[in-house]
């Protein structure tokens, strides 16, 4: 057997110990998603971790170093489509980044590990928990404050229920509307909610808003004949 031939007591526990170290940091950090209840948990970052750190200690292991640095550059672009699997849409909401760029902190844990670097996997994963726990009350604070329009980017929607009838109608009057009030259109959308109604979406290219000239601008969108309900949004999140 040429497992016999080529097996090396001390290569193997350098695996072994490369493994190991992997297994325990991303443990480390996978407790503190699993407690979060976040979709990539403990499993989920232990094996990306312990698989990252396998595939480069074969190419250590193989080929040495420059194996070890090909193997790296796949984990990389590897992880890529993994942490896109947790990013989820919704609305204008897009949730998940944070989990998926976990993930990529596991796995640079994992091929810190493989590459014997078992001090930098250590320190990494340390900054992976402190950016994910002790950063935490420092973005409550700053999603705490009033949200001053004028300065933030963010997406602003202008929305019209409307009737059917009048849809063409009140569509171009939208447009138009913000236009003469200096807010321009990126996208128009509708959406048809029953037979006789319909909801018109104007998304506003980013730009400083107002509040007081949106508000007066939705009063008079409201008078118009055939509009049912006017009002806009804002969303911060991107």
């Amino acid at each position: 057997m040429r497992f016999l031939a080529t097996f090396q007591v001390f290569d193997f526990l350098d695996t072994l110990v490369s493994l190991t170290a992997a297994f325990v940091l991303a443990t480390l950090i996978g407790a503190e998603r699993q407690y979060r209840l976040r979709t990539a948990g403990l499993r989920t970052n232990v094996l990306v971790a312990v698989s990252a750190a396998a595939f480069v200690d074969i190419g250590m292991h193989l080929t040495g170093t420059d194996g070890a640095v090909r193997i790296i550059a796949y984990v990389v672009s590897g992880i890529g489509f993994l942490g896109a699997g947790v990013i989820m849409k919704e609305g204008m909401n897009v949730r998940g980044l944070n989990t998926a760029a976990t993930l990529w902190g596991s796995a640079a844990v994992g091929a810190c590990a493989g590459a014997d670097l078992i001090a930098q996997a250590t320190a990494l994963t340390v900054f992976v928990l402190a950016g994910n726990t002790l950063l935490r009350p420092l973005v409550n604070a700053i999603n705490r404050r009033p949200l001053d329009e004028r300065s933030s980017e963010a997406t602003y929607e202008v929305l019209l229920t409307v009737d059917a009838a009048s849809l063409s109608n009140l569509r171009e009057a939208l447009v138009a509307k913000l236009e003469a009030a200096q807010y321009p259109v990126g996208d128009v959308q509708v959406i048809n909610r029953a037979d006789d109604i319909a909801e018109i979406i104007a998304t506003l290219v980013s730009t400083a808003v107002e509040a007081r000239e949106l508000d007066s601008v939705t009063v008079d969108l409201a008078r118009l004949p055939g509009v049912r309900h006017a009002t806009w949004n804002v969303s911060t999140k991107d």
